[in-house]
């Protein structure tokens, strides 16, 4: 079931109670439907008034997917779930960065994942990126960017396509744990 609080904006925000939106979505034939198909649907009963209605439609159609069972909370539309973990660091974006890869361009592996290919780095004006696949068809990204007045940096890690909760929590663990040794 989705949780009460999703409800609750949906429904604010629409002007529609839940139970409508899914007695509509129900009609249609969503429960049979993917997931850009049931957004769809959803985008055609917005209200016109509405700010950012595809954003409320995507809001839909995840709370109706996780109300009839098709996905659970965290879950993605492609069946995958990701985690994140983030630090603040007293430096710039730059060394941010130069600290992350001192700490694991050596090593060949992460919590027992093999890295599927070298990691590649990239840059904008505003953030620093570093990414690598790895052998068990996931993939992390660590972003770095200035906060407030530049002498503090927000390093990201992103893990995406892990197959199923009890990943997230693991993988969570890890990358925390190593964002501390920054």
């Amino acid at each position: 079931m989705v949780r009460t609080q999703n409800t609750e904006a949906i429904a604010a925000a629409t002007a529609r109670p839940w139970a409508d939106w899914v007695a509509a979505l129900d009609a249609a034939g969503a429960a049979d439907r993917p997931h850009g198909a049931i957004a769809e649907l959803a985008a055609a009963l917005m209200p016109e008034q509405l700010e950012n209605p595809g954003w409320w439609a995507q809001g839909v159609a995840v709370g109706y997917e996780q109300h009839r069972g098709l996905r659970v909370p965290g879950q993605r539309s492609d069946g995958t779930f990701h985690t994140s973990a983030s630090r603040t660091l007293p430096v710039s974006a730059d060394e941010a960065m130069r600290s992350w890869r001192r700490l694991v361009d050596a090593r060949g592996t992460f919590d027992g994942a093999a890295a599927d290919g070298p990691p590649s780095t990239s840059a904008t004006a505003k953030r620093r990126h570093w990414r690598v696949r790895l052998d068990d068809g996931t993939r992390a990204a660590v972003s770095a960017e200035a906060v407030g007045d530049g002498e503090r940096t927000r390093i990201v890690v992103q893990h995406e396509r892990l197959a199923s909760p009890a990943d997230v929590e693991r993988w969570k663990q890890f990358w925390k744990a190593l964002l501390t040794e920054l």
